[in-house]
């Protein structure tokens, strides 16, 4: 075996991430390289070892379920009918667009777990929508990205389900810790916009008077029943199983799956086309994520049989401030390859390394989760690699482009950093829900 300091590993990763390689294959093939030159040709059994661990657990089986889910209901046309709603309530508001779109966000990213859907949908329904009744784009853009992220972190989030699989962690557990945080920052979303909007109106001018009588409250009222009481009976029937202990997150992931194709059907929506082209976007997705995870697990399992658990150890061990120097380190380390890399490289990576260490310290293991699902969100906002860019761009109306996309979530970005600190400076937070749940 040869002598080989393991942190070599990350120079080639970074590299070939830069060139623009896929980051499965990357891990996977630099594990490979180490691997030989640690081990030689024995390490493929490791692999074979890590392939079938991955493979034979029963908490992913939650995964291409709740992906299911997220994309049924894409297609279900709820969050058509959700906005068709809250237009003629928010309507009058002051930034009211703004608002019900955070809104929406939110009930959708309970509904989903699935960012990439959130923001799509509201980048074609909600943003057209600002932009032609005079919304500020830059705030118009930045709603519509910073609301989608909530998807990764208000459960059903497939990223909590992937973290307890690794971590050995209750995911309804995870689910529940998440739930306040997520909610704040949504809260915070909203409060922003109102008060910016309330300073100015020309961000977000309310809807003319002369449209909101063409509505009566009675149309408005059932409008609210019909359109959305369907993703909150799904929303309430999942988690609520799953806090009352009725339901495991795998048979909570089937019932999920079962409410959305209802709420296609109940739709109209539910067609031969759109079924099909769920169930092959479902595959698409978990193809990804396979090849990302079984990459990531190579390349995990490599480094730590070379040391680079304890080396990583001793550096972090090293840093002033004691536990809590420790733990900026890792939040600063996360958000910087958030500029880099997706949300599950990132995960995948990690988690390993600074799971053991967090428990040694001493520090609550749901209450990092949640700290990490936090800061993670910020991934998906980051330049260059932040995927909310990318999804919004792919959708928005001529004459934005990816300079204005990037100065739209600079204020985003600092609330997300004000809901990370929240987070971690107030612990109960995101432990008391979890403590809580009938066991």
């Amino acid at each position: 075996m040869l002598d080989i300091n393991p942190l070599w590993m990350f120079v080639p990763v970074l590299v070939l991430v830069f060139w623009g390689h896929p980051l499965g294959y990357i891990l996977g093939g630099v594990a490979t390289v180490f691997g030989l030159l640690g081990w030689g040709p024995q390490v493929f059994h490791m692999f074979a070892n890590q392939f079938f661990a991955m493979q034979i657990n029963y908490l992913l089986i939650a995964l291409p379920l709740f992906i299911f889910m997220g994309n049924m209901l894409g297609s279900s046309g709820v969050a058509e009918k959700l906005y068709e709603a809250l237009h003629v309530w928010m309507g009058p508001i002051r930034g009211g667009l703004a608002l019900a779109t955070i809104i929406i966000c939110t009930i959708f990213a309970a509904a989903t777990g699935i960012v990439g859907a959130s923001v799509t949908a509201m980048g074609l329904l909600a943003l057209p929508e600002m932009l032609k009744r005079g919304y500020d784009p830059k705030l118009a853009c930045g709603t519509v990205m910073a609301g989608g992220t909530l998807g990764i972190l208000i459960p059903p989030s497939i990223m909590l389900v992937i973290y307890g699989a690794m971590a050995q962690l209750s995911v309804g557990k995870l689910f529940m810790s998440c739930v306040f945080p997520g909610l704040i920052l949504s809260g915070s979303y909203s409060a922003y916009v109102l008060f910016r909007c309330g300073l100015n109106p020309n961000l977000g001018p309310p809807l003319p008077i002369e449209e909101r009588q063409k509505v009566s409250f009675g149309r408005k009222l059932t409008m609210l029943l019909i359109y959305v009481s369907p993703p909150i009976f799904l929303i309430l029937a999942v988690l609520g199983t799953l806090f009352a202990g009725v339901a495991t997150p795998t048979e909570a992931s089937g019932l999920g799956a079962i409410g959305a194709v209802i709420i296609a059907a109940a739709n109209r929506r539910l067609t031969w086309k759109v079924f099909k082209e769920t169930v092959f976007s479902t595959a698409r997705t978990i193809g990804m994520i396979c090849v990302i995870a079984a990459g990531a697990s190579c390349f995990t399992s490599v480094f730590l049989g070379l040391g680079g658990g304890e080396v990583v150890k001793e550096y972090m061990l090293s840093l002033p401030g004691g536990k809590w120097g420790v733990l900026i380190a890792i939040n600063i380390i996360v958000l910087a390859l958030g500029t880099l890399l997706d949300w599950f490289g990132i995960l995948l990576l990690c988690l390993p390394i600074f799971g053991p260490l967090i428990q040694e310290l001493g520090f609550d293991p749901i209450w990092f989760a949640a700290m990490i699902a936090v800061n993670l969100q910020m991934s998906f906002l980051t330049p260059p690699y932040g995927m909310s860019l990318f999804y919004l761009k792919a959708v928005a109306p001529e004459g934005i482009d990816m300079a204005l996309i990037i100065r739209s979530i600079l204020p985003f970005l600092f609330l997300m950093t004000l809901g990370l600190l929240i987070t971690i400076l107030y612990p109960p937070l995101s432990i008391w829900l979890p403590r809580a749940m009938i066991k």
